[in-house]
């Protein structure tokens, strides 16, 4: 099969439906000639019923970033997928939560409990997902990508969730330096609002779209997910060899804009 992708192997998290960014990587992974496998926590149904959607059928896999147990046996229970002696050739990162008290502009007020959590599922389980798939990862080298909103400036009512994509930006630099050696890729696309269910969740949603409607000086559609999953798809290919420690925005040129 032909494509940037063909003969490679992918896991994706973070499919949650099929209007997330992550479903529309896998989708166009597939369509790119990779072999897709998925994995899911909480609502694995829907993971499922999402999953039967894209091109082709793909395992399952359950992972709960915080279950230490789920990470010391995710290599373990990938391969059984992929079959003996066959590596891993890229992972996406597309985990994210935050607590409802560290979101809404209660930043003053938020819990070291709640930031722990916001921080740990959405910046540590970078590095954590990563180290957990090195025994496969390291039979091939390759290529990890992960979901940003851009933390160099606050955005409103983002609160702790904003000092989180700030921790997991500088992980992915730190993983970057750390796994070089490795032929191991890290880089960050940094995505524009999309109305996800993920989004949807995030109290002031529409002021994010608001300074979207009126700042980006190229039209951004919140409704479409794929122009930030072709930039992961890109990452995820071999047209980026010597790329890492990067962050890719796909926000309309958003970031590069001051007024």
């Amino acid at each position: 099969m032909s494509g940037i992708l063909a003969g490679k192997r992918i896991l994706v998290t973070g499919v949650l439906t099929d209007f997330s960014i992550a479903f529309h990587v896998a989708r166009l992974a597939q369509e790119e000639g990779a072999e897709v496998v998925l994995t899911g926590f909480g609502r694995l149904a829907a993971v499922e019923r999402a999953a039967r959607r894209l091109p082709k059928p793909v395992p399952l896999i359950e992972l709960d970033v915080q279950n230490q147990q789920h990470l010391d046996d995710l290599a373990a229970r990938v391969g059984e997928h992929l079959g003996d002696g066959v590596g891993l050739d890229g992972v996406v990162h597309s985990i994210g939560f935050s607590p409802q008290d560290a979101l809404g502009g209660n930043f003053l007020n938020t819990p070291w409990a709640s930031v722990a959590t916001a921080v740990e599922i959405s910046a540590y389980s970078l590095k954590s997902l990563t180290t957990a798939l090195l025994p496969l990862l390291d039979k091939r080298g390759g290529s990890v990508v992960g979901m940003s909103l851009d933390s160099q400036v606050t955005w409103p009512m983002y609160d702790w969730m904003g000092v989180a994509k700030a921790a997991l930006e500088s992980t992915s630099r730190y993983l970057a330096r750390e796994l070089a050696d490795r032929d191991i890729r890290v880089n960050l696309v940094s995505a524009g609002p999309v109305k996800t269910v993920a989004a949807r969740s995030i109290p002031g949603f529409a002021h994010l779209v608001k300074v979207w409607d009126d700042r980006s000086p190229m039209e951004w559609d919140i409704s479409d997910p794929e122009p930030a999953a072709r930039g992961v798809v890109a990452l995820l290919s071999d047209w980026f060899p010597k790329t890492t420690g990067e962050i890719v925005h796909v926000d309309g040129g958003l970031h590069a804009v001051g007024g």
